[in-house]
């Protein structure tokens, strides 16, 4: 019988018996299509924008701008209706990630997971079969409201059910799902585009798949053991424990579990303790993670690519091809990280992608500066550059700050703070991702090759976050990351100090 050894909060050695078995991993793969869903929607989004049946039937004006003669290269999908299609869902993902939070600490995780997939199944029906702007923006509102409950409890859920060695690992299933969804999507969009007039109906409709396929699963997997103990159903979590673990012998870890639930039962405002000193590294970092995530650009990219390729001088057809290129290269990496994550740790994979997202983006900016004009098209030579340059930058993304910035976040916060600690990581990337996704065209038509060197400027200050502020959790047991983690740490050491048990109390009561 494999066993996890771990040491304990007060310095002595725990065995923590347990094996990977199958349930665990079945359970993961159908959480972790809530990634899917999540993935699925931002390659389609952009696909479908470029459809001329979808611009003529709601975006009449960008339709006359794309084929107008000598229209600016950069300037051609600049419509801040068009960018709201986009981005309305993750404006409503940030609202709703607090009612998810709220929802994962009061009836669990499964449920929170089943709610996602029916709003995201009303979301797809309106807007498959929409009519006018409204219908589609509505639909893309309760959209956003599947993402923001799925993403809230899928990583939550993966995280607790993980045996500690593989917690990496199982995490970014989630996020292999985002990259799956994206280059299904992609596909999806390179067939439907030539369906005329409904292709883009086809391809919005489809989201329905994925949901389905959550909600039914949803109702096969079990509930985390934590979720249950702090729900006081504490043989049905002793009992799970024994299932998920596949052994008897899990009494260390059942009162590791039960001690940290306790803990958080007397916690009776998470968000406010949130605020306290000892919570703020937590928060400071699962905040900064998701902002940094999406100011590497890649959404920008991923949101947008058969549109930026089409900026660049490919046709339709080629455009949503190299998307999907990237699509592929984009999943395949992401498999790197679940081989590696576990083996090599966070900060080794972050800061190696730094370098590479930062030299990718600045030889893309300066091939767009010297070569692309407002008017004229890039030589081919040029232009299949950019796509292998497009792939090596998603391809390192995709292995560090992609599932990473899910991951982290995820397991860093105490059980008492963990799903309000969660929902704000949840929310800043949702919100972010709304700026990015709301103003990227217009940065695009205004900043123009610049806004690549806008990206790789950020990206230093990421390699900077992760060299000095962001500490190493591979292999560190989620409620033991206080004692080994945060009060070893050079400069969050600082907030674990003698106030921290003062504070608590206060919380209590």
């Amino acid at each position: 019988m494999p066993a996890v050894v771990l040491a304990s909060s007060d310095g002595g050695p725990k065995q923590f018996e347990g094996k990977i078995t199958t349930y665990v991993v079945i359970c993961g793969i159908i959480a972790a299509t809530g990634g899917l869903m999540f993935g699925y929607d931002i390659g389609i989004s952009g696909g479908v924008t470029a459809m001329d049946d979808f611009l003529e039937k709601f975006f009449p004006d960008v339709y006359v701008k794309k084929h107008r003669a000598k229209e600016n290269n950069y300037c051609k999908y600049d419509n801040q209706g068009l960018q709201l299609f986009t981005s309305s869902l993750y404006l409503a993902a940030l609202v709703s990630s607090f009612f998810a939070s709220k929802s994962c600490t009061k009836f669990g995780r499964r449920l929170t997971m089943q709610a996602a997939s029916v709003f995201f199944l009303i979301g797809v029906v309106l807007d498959a079969a929409a009519r006018n702007l409204a219908m589609l923006i509505i639909g893309r509102i309760l959209l956003g409201m599947g993402v923001g409950f799925a993403n809230q409890a899928v990583p939550l859920f993966l995280s607790e059910i993980a045996p500690v060695r593989i917690r990496g690992a199982l995490n970014i299933l989630f996020q292999l799902d985002v990259t799956i969804g994206i280059l299904i999507a992609n596909i999806v969009n390179y067939f439907a585009s030539n369906l005329h007039p409904w292709g883009w109906r086809l391809s919005l409709g489809l989201a329905g798949v994925p949901a389905t396929i959550l909600c039914l699963g949803s109702f096969l997997i079990t509930e985390t053991p934590t979720s249950l103990i702090e729900r006081e159903q504490t043989t049905a979590g002793l009992a799970m424990l024994k299932k998920i673990r596949g052994t008897e012998k899990v009494e260390l870890e059942f009162q590791e579990i039960s001690r940290a639930c306790e803990m958080a039962r007397h916690v009776k405002h998470p968000f406010r303790t949130l605020m306290k000193k000892h919570s703020r590294p937590q928060l400071v970092i699962a905040v900064l993670m998701q902002v940094f995530q999406q100011f590497t650009g890649i959404n920008a990219i991923m949101f947008y690519s058969p549109v930026l390729f089409q900026t660049i001088g490919f046709k339709n057809d080629a455009s949503l091809l190299s998307a999907v290129i990237t699509g592929t290269v984009n999943t395949l990496s992401t498999v790197v990280s679940i081989v590696l994550v576990d083996r090599v740790g966070r900060r080794m994979l972050l800061l190696e992608a730094c370098v590479q997202m930062f030299l990718s983006q600045a030889i893309i900016g300066i091939l767009l500066q010297v070569n692309l004009k407002s008017n004229n098209t890039l030589h081919q030579g040029v232009a299949v550059a950019v796509v292998v340059l497009v792939c090596l930058y998603v391809s390192s993304f995709a292995w560090s700050w992609g599932p990473l910035g899910w991951l982290v976040p995820s397991e860093i916060f105490p059980l008492e703070t963990r799903t309000a600690g969660f929902a704000f990581a949840v929310s800043s990337n949702m919100l972010f991702t709304f700026l990015i996704a709301q103003a990227f065209l217009s940065m695009l038509c205004h900043m123009r090759a610049g806004i690549f060197f806008f990206f790789a400027a950020w990206i230093v200050v990421m390699g900077l976050f992760t060299v000095f502020l962001l500490p190493e959790t591979k292999n560190v047991p989620i409620d033991e990351m206080v004692e080994r983690v945060w009060k070893q740490h050079w400069y969050w050491k600082g907030y674990m100090d003698k106030e921290e048990g003062k504070e608590d109390k206060v919380d209590i009561i």
